[in-house]
């Protein structure tokens, strides 16, 4: 044991691992083979070991890494050796796609020196490609896109991978000679992760306080910083109810300038947002707002530096920024808008104002006029673990009604707890000022956060008073207190014992309890789950058991012809869940919660069934989720049906389809979109939206009759200088 506890303790003094970049003097050919003379010139190369699931352990998956600069780019050459690559994983080739059932290499990158933010570049055997800002340990942001391209080619022994990443698609200190690098390797089919730095279990690959150094980048110049971004879309929509045709042109663009290597200004003119993905729309049987992420790539740049007391999640955003351009649901055009992203030293500043153009909202039956919004978050990094920041907002969609917001925050972390064990704390207050509900106008909380491989452990309490009113955020239930306390007990059988087919098992608790501003009662749920299991083979299933309580405080409409009494309900919940390994071509899963449900009972089914072919060229998938309500009101059924399918003709040409058929709404749609990637930055991008509506004439007459049709052609250019 005091062998082991020295071992330990010697493992986290030592300095971290360090990698040289050499600059080549022969151009690279980017075709995924390590054989240009370019990478004879490397000085450095760094060999990846097992961090999961037998930290140190040998492995026949040997991972090799060199670095070089040539061009002003940033290269990074990955050689995976694998026993037998006939069972090398693919599963997509969609830029940003999920590749949890894939064979991936990714590298992160930290070059601000503030050993917390950074970027995420990740790609599969085939080539596809996947990017994120990070801006805590746990996970990154992978709805950001940059300019970067990569190649992979199978070998005699394996698979190679080259990735190159241009200067100026980076944020970095200029003449720093040093940043932070990290390396990773994923091998689905036995589930294995080789790590460069740190390949311990206790740590993510997203802890850029853990990773490596990457030495010798000084030779990278951003250049003059100025990127320009011109577009030209062209769109023909049909209104069928109201029998109106519109065809229309529309120029645009975006212009970065990055006034210094580490801050940049963004600026839009004529903002279309034709290319982002349709919302998957969900199932709602609670009396709250539900929330959808933003996908809109203007406002994805840089959106970690708007981020506020990490962990509250979607309790309470004070900056969301999808209530800006959308009102109710409809799109408000911006005329144009100006961002200030970065950092300046020890400062991280993230800036945004926007005018909006004035537009009719048919949702809502207002004329909504021309409006300034604006939203600014600064934060000082006072050590390399504790941050203090204030963010501040002004203005409010409708374009009617006053409000602004302040608040402040801080934060202590580190993953040096015990020796090696991740630990944070967060603190955060807001004031809210202008129209709106009466009551008090300020929140506070405090966060507590243990993440770590066996014990995952979470506490909290937060105040949301009840005239707080975030104009430009999101606050779902506003006048209560929520107190929520979670811990995880996940151990991982010997390999070699009698439980060696199970590789981690999870014992879970949930505690959740709010009273609002009169100090009642509104909800409490107690989540005990004693069987959750990820089996070996990759296999997992739980099952759980929730008791809850809700006090309803005036009449809550569940459903068309389904409203619940105001009252105090006691019921149970039960759920079984069990998926298949993700990295297999047939993937499927099932999730049901059953029991009683405030005066009555509920079904609450959600199935999936995926396939992919070999080599991930084509992907196709279903998803249903179904609600079986039978409450003393009266019954109700809901769906949702989910249907799509990817052809990739290669990683840089998509086409896709994602269907939804939704009974709340009683509408369906189909969202075609073509994307072709010319080179990294120049896109083409075809998109049709083709919406139906149900319409019920009577019992025996249900009809599904067009409603919107949208054909979008945009085309993006991008030049730098």
């Amino acid at each position: 044991m005091l062998c082991a506890t020295v071992s330990l303790a010697l493992a986290q003094s030592a300095p971290p691992p360090s990698i040289s970049v050499a600059v080549a003097t022969t151009p690279v050919k980017l075709d995924g083979l390590l054989d240009d003379s370019a990478w004879t010139e490397a000085t450095g190369l760094v060999e990846l070991t097992q961090q999961s699931p037998r930290p140190g352990a040998a492995t026949p998956y040997r991972t090799t890494v060199r670095a070089i600069i040539q061009d002003n780019k940033l290269y990074f050459g990955f050689e995976c050796t694998d026993p037998d690559p006939r069972l090398v994983a693919i599963h997509t080739m969609r830029r940003d796609g999920s590749m949890d059932g894939d064979d991936t290499v990714s590298v992160v990158l930290n070059t601000s020196g503030d050993k917390r933010t950074g970027y995420l570049f990740r790609i599969n055997e085939a080539g596809a490609r996947v990017d994120g800002l990070i801006a805590g340990r746990e996970e990154a942001n992978l709805d950001w896109d940059g300019i970067w391209d990569a190649r992979t080619a199978l070998t005699a022994t394996g698979w190679s991978a080259e990735i190159m990443i241009p200067a100026s698609t980076l944020s970095f200190i200029k003449d720093s000679t040093t940043w932070g690098v990290n390396f990773e390797r994923n091998v689905p089919r036995d589930h294995t992760v080789l790590r460069w730095a740190s390949p311990v279990l206790d740590v993510f690959f997203f802890d850029l306080s853990r990773a490596g150094t990457l030495l010798n980048v000084a030779e990278l110049d951003q250049g003059h910083g100025l990127e320009v971004s011109p577009f030209l879309a062209g769109r023909s929509e049909t209104a069928y109810r109201d029998g109106a045709n519109s065809l229309q042109g529309q120029p645009g663009a975006d212009v970065t300038w990055r006034i210094t290597p580490q801050l940049a200004a963004v600026f839009t003119l004529n903002t279309d947002f034709a290319e982002a993905d349709v919302d998957s729309l969900q199932l709602n049987v609670t009396r709250f707002p539900l929330f959808y992420p933003e996908k809109r790539p203007f406002f994805l740049e840089g959106a970690n530096q708007f981020g506020f007391a990490f962990a509250l999640e979607d309790d309470f955003i004070p900056f969301f920024s999808r209530t800006v351009g959308l009102f109710q649901g409809d799109q408000i055009p911006i005329d144009l808008g100006l961002k200030l992203i970065g950092r300046a030293g020890k400062w991280n500043v993230g800036l945004l104002d926007i005018e909006t153009r004035k537009a009719y909202s048919p949702s809502s039956s207002i004329n909504v006029p021309r409006t300034n919004l604006f939203a600014g978050r600064i934060s000082y990094d006072v050590t390399r673990r504790l941050c203090v920041g204030s963010i501040f907002t002004n203005g409010n969609p409708d374009g009617i009604h006053a409000n602004s917001l302040l608040g402040f925050d801080g934060s202590w972390q580190t993953s040096e707890l015990f020796g090696s064990k991740n630990f944070q704390v967060v603190g955060w207050t807001a004031l809210s000022r202008g129209d709106g509900p009466r009551g008090s106008r300020t929140g506070w909380g405090y966060i507590v956060d243990y993440p770590n491989d066996l014990f995952d452990c979470f506490h909290a309490l937060n105040q949301f008073g009840e005239g707080l009113n975030p104009g430009l955020g999101f606050l779902p239930r506003a006048g209560i207190r929520k107190l929520d306390a979670a811990c995880r007990v996940k151990p991982r059988p010997d390999r070699d014992g009698r439980l060696r087919w199970v590789r981690q098992a999870f014992l879970e608790h949930e505690y959740h309890h709010v009273t609002n501003a009169r100090g009642q009662t509104e909800s409490w749920s107690f989540l005990w789950s004693p069987v959750g299991l990820t089996l070996d083979s990759g296999d997992r299933f739980s099952l759980a058991f929730q008791p809850q309580f809700e006090l309803l405080t005036a009449p809550f409409q569940i459903a068309p012809g389904v409203t619940l009494p105001v009252g105090g309900y006691r019921f149970n919940r039960f759920r079984g869940e069990f998926s298949t390994s993700d990295h297999r071509p047939w993937e499927l899963g099932f999730s049901t919660w059953f029991g009683t449900f405030y005066d009555g009972r509920l079904l609450q089914q959600s199935d999936y069934l995926r396939y992919t072919t070999r080599g991930g060229r084509w992907q196709t998938g279903v998803t249903v989720d179904q609600n079986f309500g039978n409450l003393r009101e009266g019954s109700f059924v809901q769906r949702l049906v989910q249907f799509n399918v990817a052809r990739a003709f290669h990683a840089n040409l998509i086409l896709t389809s994602f269907f939804q058929y939704d009974t709340q709404a009683e509408s369906v749609g189909n969202n075609l979109r073509l994307r072709w990637t010319i080179r990294p930055g120049n896109d083409v991008f075809v998109v049709w939206n083709r919406n139906w509506q149900r319409l019920v004439l009577s019992p025996h007459d249900v009809s599904i009759v067009p409603d919107k049709n949208a054909l979008t052609v945009k085309l993006r250019w991008t030049f730098r200088t």
